[in-house]
């Protein structure tokens, strides 16, 4: 952890970890997907995205715009989440 600088906010090892689950619900595109940055959900949704590349992918997968589709019940070691805390009022 730090071997590298930290990104534009501060932040050390964002990329290449693990692949992160995010909320959203698998689409192939972008078309009908919320605009406000909020995630898209569907009832039912059974296969969601896994954002960027964790430490088993190829190089081009580790930026966040790698997107992956995976069955919501599936557990895998290169797979995972953030945890975020924000302070009240933000």
């Amino acid at each position: 952890m730090g071997s590298f600088k930290p990104n534009a906010f501060g932040l050390y090892d964002m990329a290449g970890n693990a692949a992160e689950w995010v909320e959203d619900c698998w689409s192939e595109g972008y078309r009908g997907a919320p605009t406000d940055g909020s995630a898209s959900v569907k009832l039912g949704c059974r296969e969601r995205v896994l954002r960027g590349g964790s430490f088993n992918n190829d190089p081009k997968y580790l930026r966040s715009a790698a997107r992956f589709k995976y069955d919501f019940n599936v557990r895998y070691l290169a797979n995972g989440f953030r945890v975020v805390r924000e302070k009240d009022g933000d």
